[in-house]
């Protein structure tokens, strides 16, 4: 087991990083007490777990707890006990602290000890040297967004991380008259395919059914739109996954969501199969549909 200790300035980017390292595909937890380094260890030594790389943030808030001089002690003699242990200061100038805390609205951890805001950054400072005089790593956020801090996070620490698992795709069909799904990334309509449900033989038939699903492939602007989209998708997955997102949610709708929907996701859910993506594909208003086909007629009808 790997274990990077990620430290450094409140407001600098520590629970960014730790999210980061998560993201990664590492082991997290954020906040620890000092003292239990070693023993968090001795868990991971002794278990058989999936992870490669633990990330663990250490810093002031641990209060009295937290003695920058001790945790160091404790890093070398950890290493010279064997474990792989890298450290991670994040640092930043303190105009970009102060705008930090002003804009979160949230209070330092040190000013609880009756210290303002620029006294609080100056004494955590002092107390944190130690640490950052022996990281292995010292990564300086000053004036940088948090898509730019992702980014320079990306670059510094290459190589110390899991390999960062693919984007994770779910490709669902649904009918436009029960509404958007609004946990999606993409949504795309085909209403404007030709319609099974007109013609008789398969009006009670899903995409998911040969005949169905040859009918709504087979037709040329189909077939024609399918290369355009299958095109954009290989041109945005590489995209999102640059900026750091894990998870896309392609929602395909037509009127129902049982005929042109279901056999486009199907064929989309297919292509990311075949690109190397992990896939879901589920049917939102399928079954609602089906129900509808056999339901005894209403009063009325």
């Amino acid at each position: 087991m790997k274990y990077l200790i990620v430290t450094g300035q409140s407001g600098a980017g520590k629970s960014a990083c730790v999210r980061f390292l998560e993201d990664k595909g590492s082991f997290c937890m954020d906040n620890i007490p000092p003292m239990m380094l070693p023993k968090l260890m001795e868990a991971f030594d002794t278990t058989s777990t999936r992870w490669t790389t633990a990330a663990i943030g250490v810093d002031v808030r641990s209060g009295e707890f937290f003695d920058a001089h001790a945790v160091v002690q404790m890093i070398r003699e950890l290493r010279r006990n064997g474990h792989s242990i890298e450290t991670v200061f994040m640092a930043a100038g303190d105009e970009t602290l102060l705008a930090r805390y002003k804009e979160t609205r949230r209070d330092h951890p040190l000013s609880q000890e009756g210290l303002t805001l620029t006294q609080a950054i100056a004494e955590e400072r002092l107390r944190l040297q130690p640490l950052r005089e022996t990281a292995d790593y010292v990564i300086d956020t000053t004036g940088l967004s948090p898509r730019e801090m992702r980014k320079k996070l990306n670059a510094e620490l290459k190589g110390m991380t899991a390999e960062e698992p693919p984007i994770r795709a779910e490709v669902m069909s649904f009918g436009f008259k029960r509404g958007l799904p609004r946990q999606a990334d993409l949504v795309v309509d085909v209403r404007f395919l030709p319609n099974p449900f007109y013609i008789e033989s398969m009006c009670r038939h899903s995409g998911l059914d040969e005949d169905v699903r040859t009918f709504v492939m087979d037709h040329p602007v189909t077939k024609e739109f399918m290369v355009k989209f299958k095109d954009m998708l290989s041109f945005l997955i590489p995209n999102y996954r640059e900026e750091g997102k894990h998870r896309l949610v392609i929602a395909v709708g037509c009127t129902g969501g049982a005929h042109r929907s279901v056999a486009i996701a199907e064929a989309i859910g297919a292509f990311l199969r075949e690109s190397g993506l992990p896939t879901e594909i589920n049917h939102r208003d399928l079954l609602l549909e089906q129900s509808r086909w056999t339901a005894p007629p209403e009063d009325g009808e």
